[in-house]
C-alpha cells in the first residue's frame, strides 16, 4: 500500500520520459530476477517439506544462488560497457541495478525460510522495512533536496546533487533498501554450513530448471508488454503511451496485492498439506474462495476506478489510458487462478509441464501484441495480456484434470466469474461513473455470495464471535 500511495508521487516528479524509462527498466530487472533465482524457491518448498535434513536444503539453495549471482556478477562487468551502450541509459545506473539483482536475489531463499517456517510477523516486519527505507529516501531525493536547493541555491548540496537523475536516485533509493533488506537476513547466512550435498543439488537443479523457463514465460507475459509498446508505438507516442500505460497498469494494484498475499501464503500450504487425502477437496474449496473474493475485488476497481485515477494519477494526460482497467483486473485475477490451478504439477514433481504452459503463455503475449498493438495500441497489448493468462489458466485446468483430478465447483466458479465479468464490462462500457448502477451491481453480487455461501459464512461469524 505505501507502494501504491507512492506511484502518484513517482508520476508527478518525473518527466514523462524519465516515467517511461521506469516502467521499461523493471520490465527488464524482472527478467534478471528470475534468471537469478532460477526457479530455487519453489524447488526449497518442495524439498524443504520433503527431506527431513531441511539444514541440508537450506545449505544447498543458498551456495548455489551464491554461485549464480557470483557468476553474473563476472559476466555482467565484463560486458558492462555493451550492456550500457544497449540500453543508453547511465552506467551509475546500470550498477546499481546489477546490485539491485544480486542483492534481491541473496535474500529470496531467506524469506522462503521464514515462509515455510510460519513466521510472517518476521517476514512482514523486513519487507515493510524495505519499502520504508525506499519511500523515505525516495521522498529525500526527489523532493525534500530539490525544494531545499530552490530556497537555498548556495547549499553545499548544489555540488553533489544531480537534478536530471531523477531515474538514479530511485534506483539508488532501491539498492540501499535491498543492502538494509539482507543485513537484517544475515543470520541465515551467519547460520549457514559449507556442505554441498552434489545428488540433492542435481535433483533440486532438475525441479527447479523447468520453473525458471516457466518464470522468464512468465515475464514475457508480465512485462514484456511495455517492451513491445516501446517498439511498435508510433515514435512520436512512445513516451506518453509507454507512461500512461504504466501508470494506469498501477491501478490495478489492490488486485495484485490480493493475489500476491495469496501466493505467498498459499504455495507453502499446497506442499505440506500435499500428503494428506484430502488434499484435492482442500485445494477445490481453497480456489472457489479465492475466485469468490477475487471477482468482488474485481467489481469493486472497475467501478471506483474514475474516482481512484483522482489522486492516484496526478497528470491528466495519461488517463486517456484508463480504457485498459478492465482486462488488466481480469488478467490479473486470471493469474491467480492459475497459481491454485498449478498446483498438480508442482506436488507431482512435473514442472516441465509448467514450463510448457508458460511458454505457451508467451507465444501467445508474443504473436497477439505484433498483431494487436499497431492496430488499436494500448488496449491491445491490455487484451492480450488477459488472452495469454486465460489461456494458460485453461490449459492448466484441463491437463491437471487429467494427471491429478480435483473437484472443483465449476458450476459456482462459472456463476461468480462470469457474473463478476459481465458487471465489470457492462458497467465500465455502459454506465461508466455512474455510481448508483456501479454500487448496485456490488450488492447484487454480495448477495448472489451471501444466498450461495450462507452456510459458510454462518459457520465463519460463528467461530469468530466465540472467539
Amino acid at each position: 500500500m505505501i507502494g501504491f500511495f507512492m506511484a502518484p508521487l513517482h508520476i508527478d516528479w518525473l518527466p514523462k520520459d524519465a516515467y517511461a524509462d521506469y516502467t521499461l527498466i523493471f520490465s527488464w530487472m524482472m527478467f534478471f530476477n528470475v534468471v537469478l533465482s532460477f526457479g530455487m524457491e519453489t524447488a526449497f518448498f518442495r524439498f524443504y517439506n520433503k527431506r527431513e535434513n531441511k539444514q541440508e536444503v537450506i545449505n544447498n539453495t543458498i551456495l548455489f544462488l551464491m554461485a549464480v549471482c557470483a557468476v553474473f556478477l563476472i559476466s555482467v562487468y565484463a560486458f558492462k560497457s555493451y550492456i550500457d551502450t544497449y540500453f543508453g541509459i547511465s552506467p551509475v545506473v546500470v550498477s546499481y541495478l546489477i546490485w539491485i539483482l544480486v542483492l534481491d536475489s541473496l535474500a529470496v531463499i531467506p524469506f522462503a525460510i521464514l515462509r515455510a517456517e510460519q513466521r510472517p510477523i518476521k517476514y512482514s516486519f523486513i519487507k515493510i522495512t524495505n519499502v520504508l527505507v525506499n519511500t523515505t529516501l525516495t521522498v529525500l531525493f526527489l523532493y525534500v533536496i530539490p525544494k531545499s536547493l530552490e530556497n537555498n541555491q548556495n547549499s553545499w548540496l548544489q555540488d553533489y546533487y544531480q537534478t536530471d537523475f531523477q531515474v538514479g536516485y530511485l534506483f539508488l533509493s532501491n539498492i540501499i533498501a535491498s543492502l538494509v533488506t539482507l543485513l537484517l537476513l544475515s543470520n541465515y547466512y551467519l547460520k549457514l554450513k559449507l556442505k554441498f550435498n552434489k545428488q540433492l543439488w542435481k535433483e533440486m537443479v532438475m525441479y527447479s530448471f523447468p520453473v525458471m523457463i516457466g518464470g522468464l514465460a512468465f515475464v514475457v507475459n508480465e512485462t514484456f508488454d511495455k517492451v513491445f509498446l516501446e517498439e511498435l508505438l508510433p515514435e512520436s507516442f512512445v513516451d506518453l503511451g509507454l507512461a500512461s500505460y504504466g501508470a494506469i497498469y498501477k491501478i490495478g494494484v489492490f488486485m495484485v496485492l490480493f493475489r500476491m498475499a495469496y501466493s505467498l501464503g498459499i504455495e507453502p500450504f499446497f506442499f505440506s498439506y500435499a500428503k494428506n487425502d484430502d488434499a484435492p477437496v482442500k485445494y477445490a474449496t481453497i480456489t472457489k474462495y479465492f475466485i469468490i473474493f477475487g471477482s468482488f475485488t474485481m467489481i469493486v476497481i472497475v467501478v471506483f476506478a474514475d474516482l481512484i485515477k483522482l489522486f492516484y494519477i496526478p497528470k491528466e494526460e495519461y488517463w486517456f489510458a484508463m480504457e485498459i482497467v478492465p482486462y488488466i483486473i481480469l488478467a490479473n485475477l486470471m493469474l491467480g487462478i492459475y497459481t491454485n490451478l498449478s498446483v498438480w504439477y508442482k506436488i507431482q514433481d512435473k514442472t516441465k509441464i509448467g514450463a510448457y504452459i508458460s511458454v505457451f503463455g508467451a507465444i501467445v503475449t508474443v504473436v497477439l501484441n505484433y498483431i494487436l498493438i499497431p492496430k488499436i495500441g494500448l488496449v491491445g497489448s491490455a487484451i492480450t495480456t488477459l488472452s495469454a493468462y486465460a489461456t494458460m489458466m485453461l490449459i492448466s485446468f484441463v491437463l491437471g484434470q487429467k494427471s491429478y483430478p480435483i473437484p472443483y465447483d465449476k458450476k459456482a466458479i462459472a456463476l461468480y466469474l462470469g457474473t463478476a465479468v459481465l458487471f465489470s464490462f457492462g458497467y465500465f462500457y455502459n454506465f461508466r461513473e455512474n455510481y448508483f448502477v456501479g454500487i448496485t451491481f456490488i450488492l447484487i453480487f454480495v448477495a448472489l455470495i451471501y444466498y450461495n455461501e450462507k452456510v459458510m459464512i454462518q459457520r465463519i461469524l460463528k467461530s469468530v464471535l466465540k472467539k
